[in-house]
């Protein structure tokens, strides 16, 4: 093939390509090259381009078909040098049609800044025990603590309120005396002392008190639905904060040699802090009692937590000097690292940058990964499928009518019931990209239950969309299960290449420092920034049902920049249908869109589903002004009905209408598959023998010989 490459790069990076494409095409301009190249020649151009990119690389390379025609194949580097069609635009506009997530969204920032930050400067604070301090320095090396490290932060700040309210605690720590008033505080109320706590400091208390793991509910409660009020009243030790098997007096083992509040930098960034929040009382008062506060909680745990585990991996700072011989942790070789005063501040102070980078979690990843030049996905569907573009129409229609069209994120929640054969996979990319604002980006995850249904799909994407390696990722969790399917199609065709393909270069300026603790390889890289994911939902369910670590961080920043498809939904047993429903709410309270699909699912289900769909979705529309409506659609080979609802009954309402009409449709098609109703018996041994005959039976009249073994299979 003859083509064409383009480069639009500038300042070093305009060399680094020339020196790549200098090697393989003829220059024929001073930032054009042209040449004749087999495919295997051009994938490795485009390799070795994405290997020195930065985010001043912007290469296109374009097919030159006939005199007349030639088509855009890819783009590497910034692609807003260039539209979908890989033309280079003569003039630019301010306004960026895809950043349709913008800083104005995020009033709510600078209370989890104060939030999290105050929580920070305290969340170690309990490692000041001699048993903790020994315990590093390679004494008592068995000894587990009798109460772990964040019950005794969480017990201090109990003493620094004692019972008063938020404005005159934090007044006291706004004082001069901040180290004095500390040192004579009381360790009290051990076994309750999240009860009765006002709002800043049961919000600072969650914050300490979750920065490992969370509390894990006692017996009994489980099957109560508890406020975070309520809850506060029964947390103990015993939730999983005590060692239970050394009964130890706390005042025999509670002692420690100084404290971290003598450090002069604590004590400035403490002052700071608490004035930042006695500032915010108000408005942190309001969102205390409002539901604005789950997902203030979600995002500041999840800051703190990240700050905390890449701080604590990072080398001393030789730098810091302080008169506190109190330590933090310990390097990998067991000496002692970070000093406990400077672990406080510096984990205050990346818990700082996380939080100014919240917006361009949510936002970036639409603005800069997206799919473009892609024809394949928006030609039309062949005439047997012709019901997967009238989905997309309806969709786009019900977008105008509603006027969506806007920077707005609005809430949608899509059931796909198409029969199975009737190409639900392929349906759900164009679904997805139609509900995208531009209505040409795809940045999904599509989870299913069942790894090699979840290949199966990945080839499908990569067969019918031509979705390359750096588009879409395919992540099972498997090597076995991964090698059994390469095996089963290796043909030489591209679905035998690696899964995880080539690691991903993000070319725009993504705030990836401080995500090394999650970043750890290239299958991390591909989890985030692919723009199609398809996973085994166990990768993506880590948002909602990790209790302890910080494995649920990587898959909420995901979530939180992608919209969610489950496929096959009916493959799942009860309990997992459970914790899908806490992945659909978190989804929604995350203001992504949601979409289920299976042929066959039952009423109860999708009424269900829109129901935690719909209470996430109105926590997150209250808290950003955005419409508390939901989009939703019910879609099958026949027809695709949208519209706005406001509630479950009205959900109700509407789905049986659309499962009534599908039923009648179905009623006039030719049966295809029919079965046998055996007689059983209520006798067991006659039940059994009753199978036995069935299945005999259908082996009689449904088998075929297989080849290599002589033998007679029927399934």
């Amino acid at each position: 093939m003859m083509v064409t490459f383009v480069s639009q790069c500038e300042k070093k990076a305009l060399n680094k390509t020339r020196r790549v494409l200098d090697a393989f095409a003829n220059r024929i301009g001073n930032r054009t090259w042209q040449t004749v190249i087999t495919n295997e020649g051009l994938q490795a151009v485009k390799k070795l381009l994405r290997k020195t990119a930065s985010k001043n690389t912007a290469v296109s390379c374009h097919w030159i078909r006939s005199r007349s025609r030639s088509d855009f194949l890819w783009s590497v580097g910034n692609k807003d040098k260039f539209n979908a069609e890989g033309v280079v635009p003569v003039n630019y506009t301010q306004q960026d049609n895809y950043n349709n997530y913008n800083e104005e969204d995020w009033q709510f920032l600078p209370v989890i800044d104060a939030i999290t930050v105050f929580s920070a400067l305290l969340h170690d604070f309990g490692k000041l025990t001699d048993l903790f301090q020994n315990k590093l320095k390679g004494k008592n090396k068995t000894q587990s603590d009798p109460l772990r490290h964040e019950w005794i932060s969480l017990l201090f700040l109990v003493a620094i309120v004692d019972n008063k309210s938020d404005e005159e605690w934090l007044n006291a720590m706004i004082s001069d005396e901040i180290h004095s008033n500390i040192s004579k505080l009381k360790i009290i109320n051990i076994t309750n002392p999240l009860k009765n706590l006002p709002p800043v400091a049961s919000m600072v208390a969650w914050l300490i008190l979750t920065h490992h793991k969370l509390p894990v509910l006692k017996k009994g409660y489980k099957d109560k639905e508890i406020n975070l009020s309520e809850l506060f009243d029964h947390i103990s030790p015993s939730w999983g904060y005590e060692n239970k098997k050394e009964e130890v007096v706390f005042t025999e083992w509670f002692k420690y040699a100084e404290l971290p509040s003598k450090s002069v930098d604590w004590q400035q960034d403490m002052k700071s802090h608490a004035i930042k929040l006695k500032n915010l009382l108000p408005k942190i008062e309001k969102i205390f009692n409002s539901q604005s506060r789950r997902p203030i909680l979600t995002y500041a745990r999840m800051c703190l937590m990240l700050a905390d585990h890449y701080y604590s991996s990072q080398d001393k700072d030789l730098n810091w000097h302080s008169s506190i011989k109190l330590f933090a942790n310990t390097d990998y070789h067991g000496k002692l690292k970070q000093q406990l005063d400077e672990h406080l501040v510096g984990v205050a102070k990346q818990a700082k940058v996380n939080i100014k980078k919240l917006p361009q979690f949510e936002a970036v990843f639409n603005k800069n990964i997206r799919v473009i030049g892609n024809k394949e996905i928006n030609k039309k569907s062949p005439k047997n499928y012709k019901w997967q573009d009238n989905a997309v129409s309806g969709i786009k229609k019900w977008k105008r009518d509603e006027k969506v069209f806007d920077k707005n994120q609005f809430g949608f929640f899509a059931v796909n019931m198409a029969s199975t054969g009737k190409g639900k996979t392929f349906a759900n990319a164009k679904i997805m990209q139609s509900l995208s604002v531009n209505e040409e980006s795809l940045r999904y995850i599509l989870a299913l239950g069942l790894r090699t249904l979840t290949l199966q799909t990945g080839d499908e994407y990569r067969e019918k969309i031509k979705l390359k390696d750096d588009e879409l990722a395919v992540l099972i969790g498997s090597k076995a299960v991964i090698e059994l399917h390469q095996q089963k199609n290796n043909t030489g065709s591209e679905s035998s290449t690696s899964l995880l393909g080539n690691e991903l270069v993000f070319t725009k300026e993504f705030p990836e420092q401080g995500l090394d603790t999650v970043l750890k390889n290239a299958k991390d890289r591909q989890f985030l920034y692919a723009p199609v994911l398809t996973c085994t939902i166990d990768h993506i369910i880590q948002a909602t049902e990790v209790m302890r670590g910080g494995r649920h961080i990587l898959p909420t920043i995901r979530l939180m920049s992608s919209d969610l498809v489950i496929d096959e939904i009916d493959d799942f047993d009860n309990t997992d249908l459970i914790a899908i429903g806490r992945l659909i709410h978190t989804a929604g309270m995350l203001g992504r869109k949601v979409m289920i699909s299976s042929a066959t699912i039952p009423p109860d289900l999708a009424q269900g589903y829109f129901n935690v769909y719909q209470s996430g979705w109105d926590i997150f529309a209250k808290m950003r002004g955005k419409k508390l409506s939901v989009g939703c659609a019910w879609i099958d080979e026949f027809k695709i009905w949208v519209s706005s609802i406001n509630d479950i009954d009205s959900y109700k309402k509407a789905h049986d209408k659309f499962i009534d009409k599908r039923i009648t449709n179905l009623a006039t098609q030719t049966v295809k598959r029919k079965v046998n109703i055996a007689q059983c018996s209520t006798q067991v041994s006659e039940y059994f023998e009753a199978i036995k005959q069935a299945v005999l039976e259908k082996h009689k009249h449904h088998n075929f010989a297989d080849t290599n073994t002589s033998k007679t299979i029927s399934i």
